[in-house]
């Protein structure tokens, strides 16, 4: 963590110690398709107990993730790192036990490596408690991990280690492969706005620069990634249809219920005629001879229902929203990258709470009595809120914190910033 207390010359008395396929669009969801068919490489980098939460922040003083000082922010960063690449780096923690009986010769080694980003103060290293795996060494790990995404435990698990033996040079690479990407973001953005931070698997609703919910979420999978990309909401619905795009149709949806005469009854889906609007018998069409825009396949508002309760929409040539979603267990775990594209969000009706600001009298103890009475309703958001769906796998707050994040979609070193990224080859 860099801290404007630091010292960034100290760092150099340390000197001693010595990283094309056709992009595939994103999808709408799949009402039954929820995990992913690849997995994220290397797996360890989201594996662990749950290290994010969905929580209101507002009042507590956190930095957002992007704000109009995150480029000064990370070109400190930059500023920073620099100084520890022409320092020599950072040495590598090796694989062994870190609590009270280590020795005290490897406990001091830790430290040396958490005062090279100044997690520690220098001075630590000449204190009579040095080699002792203390609180305020704790403390210090704790930091490392909230700001790598991993749980915040106090112990140097396989997840942390691993991230510290990354090395200085790259995490400076990335830190620059970034700028462009926060640059970009930063255009006509407006005081208010709802940030999606596609590595991070975190959304957070910001006002005036501060942080009212930060929001776990579900994200693209390798193979049907998130996009990138700026808009303002437009309108939420509230008990919405689900119109499944022709590509689930034909990879999904009529394969079972080919297998399963019973599933689009059971999953609560029509099939709609394309060119009248009628309904029709699915048993009445030739499936297997059928071009699968042929008809429109529209789930009804339900329990079985893709977007579940609500839906946030914002003008996209992707054809993604974020929105509720019946499988709530996603968002117990860290590997968050599961949806067709789309983001599905934590506790949703904080977010759409924040997002309508009680326009048309519509509070949370509304959206709870719409949500319950089953009737699809749009409304037109008001106030007007931003959009940004971020890939960022760095990024520095103004508070001091410098962050980083696997770089699950395989987009540093490609110039990516905005647009629809490539699928990510499975291993």
């Amino acid at each position: 963590m860099f801290s404007s207390k630091y010292n960034r010359r100290s760092f150099l008395s340390l000197a001693a110690f010595a990283p094309l396929a056709l992009a595939a669009p994103a999808r709408a969801e799949d009402p039954s398709n929820i995990s992913s068919i690849t997995s994220i490489a290397p797996r360890i980098a989201m594996q662990g107990k749950l290290a994010t939460h969905t929580e209101i922040v507002q009042g507590q003083g956190q930095a957002p993730m992007l704000t109009l000082g995150s480029l000064n922010a990370l070109e400190s960063a930059i500023g920073m790192y620099e100084e520890i690449v022409a320092g020599g780096g950072w040495p590598e923690m090796p694989k062994i036990k870190y609590d009270k009986t280590t020795k005290p010769a490897d406990i001091f080694r830790l430290r040396q490596r958490l005062v090279r980003e100044g997690y520690l103060e220098l001075e630590s290293l000449a204190a009579a408690d040095s080699s002792k795996f203390d609180t305020t060494l704790i403390a210090a790990i704790k930091s490392f991990q909230f700001n790598h995404g991993a749980n915040p435990s106090g112990k140097i698990d396989e997840r942390t280690r691993s991230e510290m033996n990354i090395s200085a040079e790259a995490r400076l690479y990335t830190l620059k492969e970034n700028q462009p990407r926060i640059a970009e973001h930063l255009k006509d953005l407006g005081p208010r706005y709802v940030a999606v931070n596609i590595p991070a698997v975190q959304l957070e609703t910001v006002e005036l620069g501060e942080i009212y919910s930060r929001h776990n979420v579900v994200v693209g999978k390798l193979e049907r990634p998130t996009p990138s990309l700026k808009s303002k909401v437009s309108d939420i619905v509230f008990n919405p249809f689900w119109n499944a795009p022709a590509s689930i149709v034909a990879k999904d949806i009529i394969p079972k219920y080919l297998k399963d005469p019973g599933y689009l009854e059971q999953m609560g889906i029509r099939v709609i005629d394309g060119e009248n609007g009628m309904e029709v018998e699915p048993s009445s069409v030739d499936w297997e001879n059928t071009a699968p825009d042929r008809f429109q396949f529209r789930q009804d508002p339900g329990e079985h229902n893709a977007l579940a309760t609500m839906k946030v929409n914002f003008p996209n040539k992707f054809m993604v929203y974020m929105h509720d979603t019946p499988h709530r267990e996603l968002f117990a775990g860290n590997a968050r990258f599961e949806s067709s594209g789309c983001v599905r969000v934590d506790q949703v009706a904080v977010m759409i709470n924040w997002i309508l600001g009680g326009q048309d009298g519509i509070d949370s103890a509304r959206i709870e009595q719409i949500t319950a009475a089953g009737e699809t309703i749009q409304t037109k958001v008001q106030k007007q809120t931003d959009v940004r769906f971020m890939y960022l796998t760095a990024w520095a707050t103004e508070d001091g914190r410098v962050n980083f994040r696997p770089d699950v979609y395989k987009l540093d070193g490609t110039g990516f910033i905005l647009g629809q990224p490539n699928p990510v080859v499975a291993l």
